[in-house]
C-alpha cells in the first residue's frame, strides 16, 4: 500500500474554485479559508517530517448542522473530499491536517452549542466545537455540580475527544463510552439520529446506549461514515470526597506486582479510576529538557536517571490514583487496598482527601489544563511528540514483556523511554511517548522507523494499538490481519456502500474509498 503521505485528491483546480465559491454562497466568503496562510495553519504542529505532505487546499467553517447537509452535498456534486474535525488540537496524531494531501477542511469549531445539561441525570447535549475549557466555564458559572474527565491537553473538542477514543482519569475515563446519542450527517448529506433519536422528541435520547435495532454510535468513532453534528456526553456527579493514594516503585521489574495488585481492585471495582502508572521521565520532562540532564549520543545512562529521580523525589514506576465515595467509603477501600499491598511490598501509600466544597483545584482530574504539553520540548529545537499506545491484557507479566521489548527498541533507536500504563477493568493501555526535534531530520527518520518496528513487535505479539498518528494509520490498519484483514474488508464495503464518492475523511483509520484504493 502506498504511504498515506504520497496520496493526494484527484481535485482539479478549476473544480476545487467552483466548489469553495459554492460553499461561500451558501455559509458567507469569511468561512471560506484557502489562502496560503490559512492552508498553514491546518497543518500538523508537531509533524513528523514537512508539513506540506499533509497539507489540505483550504478549510470550510459551517454554523449548523443544516450547513454541514449543504457542504457535504456540494463535495459530493463538485467530487472534493473533506477532513472532518472537531477542534483540530488532536496534537500528537495530527492535529487539524488530513491523512491525503489536497482535501478540504470541513472544520466544526464554530458549531460550539451546549445545548443542555441535566444535573439530575448528569448528562449534556453540546456541539462538537465545545471544548473542555468551555464546557467546564459554562458547568461552574450555572453553579451545576457535575464533573468533566479531563486530559493533559484541554485545549480540544469534548466530543472530538471522544470520537478518536481519547482518556482522562477519573471513573468516566473511557469517553467513547460516554457517548450516548448522536445527530450525525451522512455521506450523501441525509441527517441521522441514533438510538432512542430515531423516535422523535424521545425524551431518553442521551440516557439509554441501547435504542431499537443495532446500535451504530460506536461505528462513527475513529471513522469515516458520518458527521456528528451533536451529541450527548454522561458527566460524573461531583463526588461527596476523594481519596488519593500515591506509591513509588525503584525497579522496572516492579511493574509486575504493581499490574497484578492494581488489577485485581481493578477487576473487582475497588479501584474505579482507570489507574495511571507513570515511569520517573514525566517529572523531567514536565519541569527541564534533556540538554539539562545529558547531551550524549543515545538514550540517557543509568546514573543520569538516577539523578533525575533523587531531584523529584519519584520512583522508577509510580503509582496514582483516587477513590471517589463516601469519605468512610473511601476510607474503607483505602484500607482493603494497602493490605492487598503490603502482601507484595514493604512500600508505603502516601494518602490525601478532599471533601465536596473544597477548593475546586484540589479536584485535579475534573478541571482543564495543557500543562502536560510542557513535555513536548524534552528533545529540544521545535519540539515535538508522537506516542505508541497498545492495548494488552491486564496482567503484570506481560506487561513487564511489553515495557522492556519498547524500551529495547527505544534505546536502539537512541531514545529515552517514557512510559506510562492506564489500566481499565481488563486490559492496560501501555503508552510510550517518542519526543523529537522537527528541525532534525535525522531525528524524524529513526522517529518512523522506530515507530514501525514497534507496530510489527507489538502485532507479533498480537497487540494493536487503540488510537495513531496519521502518519501511521496505514500501518497500523494493516496490522489488524485476521482472516485476510477481514475487519478492514468490511470498513471498506460499507464506506462504498455509504460514501461512493469517497467525500467524508478518506484514509481515516486506514479505511479508503475505492476512488484512492487502488493507489495500494
Amino acid at each position: 500500500m502506498a504511504a498515506s503521505s504520497s496520496r493526494r485528491a484527484d481535485v482539479a483546480p478549476r473544480q476545487l474554485t467552483r466548489f469553495l465559491k459554492a460553499v461561500a454562497a451558501e455559509i458567507g466568503d469569511e468561512w471560506v479559508f484557502d489562502s496560503a496562510t490559512d492552508v498553514a495553519s491546518y497543518q500538523d504542529v508537531f509533524a513528523l517530517g514537512d508539513p506540506r505532505l499533509h497539507s489540505p487546499a483550504g478549510a470550510v467553517a459551517p454554523l449548523t448542522a443544516a450547513q454541514v447537509q449543504t457542504i457535504v452535498r456540494l463535495a459530493n456534486r463538485f467530487k472534493v473530499p473533506l477532513w472532518t474535525i472537531s477542534r483540530g488540537k488532536n496534537f500528537g496524531y495530527g492535529g487539524a491536517a488530513p491523512v491525503m494531501r489536497g482535501v478540504v477542511i470541513l472544520d466544526l469549531t464554530r458549531m460550539k452549542r451546549i445545548i443542555d445539561v441535566d444535573e439530575k441525570l448528569a448528562y449534556c447535549v453540546i456541539e462538537p466545537g465545545v471544548g473542555f475549557y468551555d464546557l467546564h466555564a459554562y458547568l461552574r458559572a450555572n453553579g451545576i455540580r457535575l464533573w468533566m474527565s479531563c486530559l493533559g491537553n484541554s485545549l480540544g473538542s469534548v466530543i472530538g475527544n471522544a470520537l478518536e477514543h481519547g482518556t482522562g482519569i477519573t471513573p468516566y475515563a473511557d469517553h467513547a463510552m460516554n457517548l450516548c446519542g448522536m445527530e450525525l450527517v451522512m455521506p450523501d448529506g441525509d441527517i441521522v439520529r441514533t438510538g432512542m433519536g430515531a423516535m422523535d422528541d424521545n425524551p431518553t435520547w442521551h440516557l439509554s446506549r441501547h435504542g431499537y435495532g443495532p446500535g451504530w454510535e460506536q461505528m462513527f468513532t475513529q471513522s469515516n461514515f458520518g458527521v456528528v453534528t451533536r451529541a450527548g456526553m454522561w458527566l460524573m456527579p461531583e463526588p461527596e470526597g476523594t481519596l488519593s493514594m500515591t506509591m513509588n516503585a525503584d525497579k522496572p521489574e516492579d511493574i509486575r506486582w504493581i499490574v497484578d495488585t492494581l488489577g485485581e481492585l481493578r477487576t473487582k471495582r475497588i479501584i474505579t479510576q482507570a489507574t495511571t502508572v507513570r515511569n520517573y521521565m514525566r517529572w523531567a520532562a514536565l519541569d527541564s529538557v534533556r540538554s539539562d540532564w545529558y547531551d550524549g549520543p543515545g538514550a540517557m545512562p543509568d546514573e543520569v536517571i538516577e539523578r533525575i529521580r533523587q531531584k523529584y523525589g519519584v520512583g522508577w514506576w509510580n503509582i496514582n490514583f483516587r477513590l471517589y465515595e463516601l469519605p468512610e467509603v473511601n476510607d474503607a477501600h483505602a484500607r482493603f487496598i494497602e493490605e492487598k499491598f503490603k502482601a507484595v511490598t514493604d512500600n508505603r501509600f502516601e494518602i490525601s482527601r478532599w471533601r465536596q466544597g473544597d477548593p475546586p483545584a484540589l479536584s485535579g482530574e475534573s478541571l482543564p489544563g495543557v500543562g502536560s504539553m510542557q513535555m513536548v520540548n524534552w528533545a529540544g529545537g521545535r519540539g515535538g511528540h508522537v506516542g505508541f499506545s497498545p492495548v494488552l491484557p491486564l496482567n503484570g507479566e506481560l506487561a513487564f514483556a511489553q515495557f522492556d521489548r519498547t524500551r529495547v527498541r527505544m534505546k536502539e533507536f537512541g531514545f529515552d523511554y517514557y512510559g506510562s500504563m492506564y489500566l481499565w477493568e481488563r486490559a492496560i493501555t501501555v503508552i510510550s511517548q517518542i519526543f523529537f526535534d522537527r528541525d532534525d531530520a535525522q531525528m524524524l527518520e529513526r522517529v518512523h522507523g522506530l515507530f514501525r518496528a514497534l507496530i510489527a513487535d507489538a502485532a507479533q505479539n498480537g497487540y494493536g494499538e487503540y488510537r495513531t498518528h496519521i502518519d501511521f494509520m496505514d500501518d497500523v490498519a494493516r496490522s489488524f490481519a485476521f482472516n485476510n484483514h477481514a475487519l478492514l474488508r468490511w470498513n471498506e464495503k460499507l464506506k462504498d456502500a455509504l460514501d461512493p464518492n469517497g467525500i467524508l475523511s478518506p484514509g481515516k483509520q486506514g479505511i479508503w474509498p475505492a476512488r484512492y484504493r487502488e493507489e495500494a
